[in-house]
């Protein structure tokens, strides 16, 4: 009686439910017809522009630094060279075609995972932001794609080709390959590439409703039962978005198999040079098929194994293929040896977390993790810029030019070094984020680029706990992080650092210095971290003009000599410029002077030629006056003289 009406309890408020459910659908798919193509649209031109201006110096930079290459041989890199024509050629295209489809399916999806996320808990003013949510928003991060993409065009790219062409061989010995196998090399791939990529997407396209059926089958389960996604009630409209939204993950994981399975059949090549063996390369493209065969039917939960054939193509004893083959079974029935149920793993379909939200909630996540490292740079970046390690010239010259080694590399790695030897001071188990939050193994984010900085800090953790390292060792160590690649700047702070006169020590530290820079460095070329560390630099540009303004106006020296001099030298500069602005202003005003004394003079002139033209007409007047005169007493002469006779 108790599981009738319990079931009748379930069945009305799914029913209650979906009314809800389908107004904030159609409300999602109405911002997202409106919002989808204006973030395409962004997208594709902003990452087009930037991509085709900068194609010409990619192609360029990138031939000169294979070309410049130390650690490949001559062999290497005439092949390298030359098989580069293609996707050098096809990069554009697929820039375009790629940030197309990551547009439109950024303004479809985003606006209607909004909708529902303004329903949310702890949301106020829910009927404002259902609609608000997910629109302008999405405009934005359109535009925030496209500088995060310049950055890494612009700045990442060429870091990291500047890093390809100077870095050192190992054991002195170039990588280099013999001249002999490439032609087996290349038939094995192009085979590899013409049988596996059908293959494996035939298969892909078989399995795929079996993927459909038994997600959507699983998922309406545990919404009947409330269990899994739908154990929260805050977690109802993702896991009904999740139901609707279940096709396209088995789309895109036929994409994936696309893609997939022409590097499986490319590996191909691989295998023959390491093996020097065309038979066994042969043999990998069988293997090949029947290991996607068996992966994808351990993550659907079918029957283990494969019917296709898988022949060894390794020399050793321990086939490489038969490990790669059980190994993901094994951990599977590790991690998942029985359902919820308590039946095996082959009895349901799809496994799913039994956690409730606050269980989720309190993992943490990558973005979170991102969050921590900038947070700390900006706290531990005000002490040094108040303490003058960092100086406004390393701030400015940031902001110039957006290079500068100590702030860009230098004040990452200090933060994470900071972080470890916290750590290892107190004994801890895990790693020590800003907040006074702890990330341990069983928490951590389930990423794999994040795998890839993670184990390796978990294991300089334990050197530093190992090494014992003393108070005035940390501090050296510290500096020696943030300032290796500037003697004169080490020197120059006073921190209380010693290096130890152990010889090996001193090594170990540097190397373990070397490590964190090289660390840092492949964060720095991450997607978001230019744009994000631009506004940790303000924050201390900030700071740091405060201080030196607050020096000035108490009229403090810096206590460094060089900053003092470059001081001294920028006031030095500013009384030459008011020096030579008043000179300029004093010989405007002489020109206008003498301009206006020329004027003066010119008048007077026009003036003394008015009364001499005046003179001359007078004097005209004058002389024919007393021409008039003459004329009149010639005549009375002449009268008189007639007279006479």
């Amino acid at each position: 009686m108790d599981i009738s009406t319990g079931l009748i309890v379930k069945l009305w408020s799914l029913l209650c439910f979906l009314p809800f459910f389908v107004l904030l659908v159609l409300l999602g798919t109405l911002k997202a017809a409106i919002i989808g193509p204006m973030a395409a649209i962004v997208i594709t031109v902003g990452n087009s522009g930037v991509v085709i201006g900068l194609w010409p110096a990619h192609a360029i930079w990138t031939y000169y630094c294979l070309a410049r290459a130390k650690q490949y041989g001559p062999v290497l890199k005439v092949v390298l060279l030359i098989g580069l024509i293609v996707p050098i050629i096809m990069f554009p295209i697929m820039v375009i075609l790629g940030s197309f489809l990551a547009g439109l399916g950024y303004g479809l999806i985003t606006p209607l995972v909004a909708t529902f996320q303004a329903v949310g808990g702890g949301r106020e003013n829910k009927y404002v932001h259902c609609f608000v949510d997910g629109t302008w928003s999405v405009v934005k991060g359109s535009f925030t794609v496209v500088h995060d993409f310049t950055d890494v065009c612009f700045h990442s790219y060429f870091s990291f080709m500047d890093e390809l062409r100077d870095q050192q061989p190992k054991d002195r010995k170039p990588l280099d390959i013999r001249l002999l196998q490439l032609p087996g090399c290349l038939l094995v791939a192009l085979l590899g590439v013409i049988v596996d990529m059908p293959i494996i997407i035939l298969l892909a396209i078989w399995k795929s409703p079996f993927m459909l059926l038994k997600g959507w089958h699983q998922l309406f389960q545990d919404l009947i039962g409330r269990e899994g996604p739908f154990l929260e009630t805050v977690c109802v409209p993702f896991a009904g978005l999740a139901i609707l939204l279940w096709p396209l993950a088995v789309i895109l994981a036929i994409l994936t198999a696309f893609v997939s399975s022409f590097f499986l059949g490319l590996y191909g090549a691989v295998v023959v040079y390491q093996e020097t063996s065309i038979q066994l390369g042969l043999n990998y493209i069988v293997s090949a098929i029947a290991l996607f065969d068996e992966y994808s039917n351990d993550f659907l939960y079918m029957r283990s194994g494969s019917c296709f054939p898988r022949p060894n193509y390794r020399r050793e004893n321990k086939c490489c293929s038969e490990h790669l083959g059980t190994s993901y079974s094994l951990d599977k029935q590790k991690s998942n040896g029985h359902n919820r149920g308590g039946h095996p793993i082959h009895g349901k379909s799809i496994p799913e977390c039994t956690a409730s939200l606050k269980g989720v909630l309190q993992d943490m996540k990558s973005v979170q993790i991102w969050d921590h490292l900038f947070q700390s740079c900006e706290l531990y970046g005000r002490t040094l810029v108040q303490d003058g390690v960092i100086r406004l010239s390393d701030l400015e010259e940031w902001s110039r030019t957006g290079k500068s080694r100590i702030l860009s590399i230098g004040l990452p790695a200090y933060c994470i070094l900071q972080s470890l030897l916290h750590s290892a001071k107190f004994d801890s188990a895990s790693f020590p984020l800003f907040d006074s939050t702890e990330l341990r193994k069983s928490d951590r984010p389930e990423d794999r680029v994040f795998e890839w900085f993670f184990e390796p800090l978990m294991i300089m953790k334990e050197q530093i706990r190992a090494y014992k390292i003393q108070e005035s060792e940390a501090l050296y160590l510290s500096k020696l992080t943030l300032m290796s690649q500037n003697p004169e700047r080490m020197e120059a702070w006073q921190n209380g650092g010693i290096p130890p006169e152990n010889e090996v020590k001193r090594a170990q530290l540097e190397a373990f210095s070397r490590r964190l820079q090289g660390m840092a460095t492949s964060l720095s070329r991450m997607p978001t971290f230019r744009r994000r560390f631009q506004n940790v630099v303000k924050t201390l540009l900030q700071v740091a003009l405060e201080i030196h303004s607050s020096m000035l106006s108490k009229s403090i020296l810096p206590t460094d000599s060089n900053e003092s001099e470059r001081n001294m030298k920028a006031k030095n500069k500013l009384a030459r410029l008011f020096r030579q602005e008043g000179s300029k202003k004093h010989a405007l005003l002489n020109i206008k002077q003498q301009e206006a004394e020329a004027k003066d003079k010119g008048s007077k002139k026009n003036a003394l030629l008015n009364i001499k033209q005046q003179e001359a007409k007078e004097n005209d007047e004058e002389g024919s006056k007393k021409y008039a005169l003459l004329n009149v007493k010639q005549q009375e002469a002449n009268e008189s003289n007639d007279e006479n006779v």
